[in-house]
């Protein structure tokens, strides 16, 4: 670096510095240059993938910049639920952790247990890895419908191909099939047309083109007072006779965001990303940046734009930005961060026939009251708990499996409105990152 983008980079880092400043937030500025000189480094690394001998662990050098094996066992414990396992020589499998449980150095508290899993079947045709692939994953929902620490909650396998409803909710041609359990064990599932006729998609020749395959549970986190959903999102691949690697629902995932669990899955990563498409960067931006636009429009939510953002500006070569999102969700706004996974979990065991106990929501609820106290000051941050404590209050009244009351309802409504400005003006405080979702939400207008 020359002494002029260097002189330009402290101004840069002096001016993100300033805006956290007058926000509260103490940004490090020597740990910030840190953070810089050495994503930089990563990046002009042609050696990507770094493997952590100590940890057993191993990523895309820029993303294991922002991972801490701290509670490494716990992710691995959990993903002995989620991994879809197979017979040597059949199935291969790579988990890793995704999401914010990828970022653990600067997020102290994820929201979800987010996994990741390259699932590599090797059959002679398409056809049987697709049924392998049936096999595996009603096997491991069969094999993990409940237990002391966890609850199945759905799977995603297949695609509808016209317009109906199934389970009372709606669903569009091209949208992703969800089975509830009962629906896995029969292997069937009845849907309503448009036309008001009833179809029978069937487990087995829906997964002929399974489209996005995710399992979903709950899981218990007792030390924590906590539940957790935890999901995995299946990347399956077919190698056939030739050796060739092809993905079965038609794109081959990038791993740019991925920590994987176990050293030894080193060789069927490097074998599978080696199929990865050249343009696999510049593809997985765009995609983060369409949910980027997502959040930032249709479906409101600051906090999980800013987690996607951070994403964007560190793959993009916007570091500067970058390290001012990175810093945002250190304490305390990723304890506000946790308002979404109990918002979730809250869903989740207010759905019909829900057996997620709601004296579990309501010591989530206890816990992050407590950690939001403790940690935030300010006549900002007493709305939020407020908001959070009128929330706990109706869950007095609220059973497990009960649909929201409006009481319910409305307190949810105000906890996320509250958090939503707060991510909010702490985006908006940095000129580059206001005019990034200015132009973000002035293209969603004029569309």
């Amino acid at each position: 670096m020359n002494d002029a983008s260097s002189a330009e980079a402290m101004d840069d880092i002096q001016r993100i510095v300033e805006s956290a400043r007058r926000l509260g937030i103490e940004l490090d500025e020597e740990a910030t240059t840190q953070w810089l000189a050495a994503i930089a480094a990563a990046q002009a690394d042609d050696d990507v993938v770094l493997v952590d001998a100590e940890s057993g662990t191993f990523g895309h050098k820029v993303s294991m910049l922002d991972f801490s094996p701290r509670d490494l066992e716990r992710f691995r414990r959990i993903g002995q639920i989620v991994e879809v396992t197979g017979p040597e020589g059949v199935a291969e499998s790579a988990l890793a952790l995704s999401g914010s449980a990828a970022q653990s150095k600067i997020q102290s508290f994820p929201g979800d247990c987010d996994y990741f899993q390259r699932l590599n079947i090797i059959a002679p045709t398409r056809e049987e890895a697709c049924a392998i692939l049936a096999r595996l994953m009603r096997e491991k929902v069969l094999s993990t419908l409940s237990g002391e620490t966890y609850q199945f909650l759905e799977a995603k396998l297949g695609t509808y191909q016209f317009d109906c409803t199934a389970h009372g909710w709606a669903n569009r041609a091209g949208s992703p099939i969800t089975w509830t359990a009962p629906d896995i064990e029969a292997g069937r599932l009845e849907v309503q047309k448009a036309d008001g006729t009833t179809a029978t998609l069937l487990w087995d020749e829906v997964a002929l083109d399974p489209g996005w395959c995710k399992l979903d549970w709950v899981v218990t986190d007792p030390s924590r007072k906590q539940l957790s959903n935890a999901s995995n999102v299946i990347d399956v691949t077919w190698e056939g006779p030739d050796g060739e690697i092809v993905a079965l629902d038609g794109y081959l995932d990038a791993y740019f965001q991925e920590v994987y669990l176990d050293a030894e899955a080193v060789p069927v990563f490097a074998k599978v990303a080696k199929f990865v498409s050249d343009d696999a960067l510049d593809d997985y931006v765009e995609r983060l940046e369409e949910e980027v636009r997502k959040y930032l429009t249709k479906h409101l939510n600051y906090g999980k734009a800013a987690k996607r953002m951070y994403n964007v500006f560190r793959l993009s070569g916007r570091h500067v930005d970058a390290a001012f999102v990175r810093e945002l969700f250190d304490e305390p706004a990723t304890i506000l961060y946790q308002v979404w996974s109990l918002i979730v979990t809250l869903q989740n065991a207010t759905q019909p026939g829900s057996s997620i106990p709601i004296d579990a929501v309501q010591s989530q609820a206890d816990e992050l009251i407590l950690s939001v106290t403790r940690a935030l000051d300010g006549d900002e941050e007493t709305e939020i708990v407020a908001a959070l404590l009128t929330l706990r209050r109706t869950l007095d009244s609220q059973e497990a499996g009960q649909e929201r009351t409006d009481a319910v309802e409305a307190a949810q409504a105000r906890v996320v409105n509250l958090i939503n400005t707060f991510f909010r003006d702490r985006l908006v405080a940095v000129p580059t990152i206001k005019d990034y979702i200015d132009g973000m939400q002035a293209g969603y207008a004029a569309s």
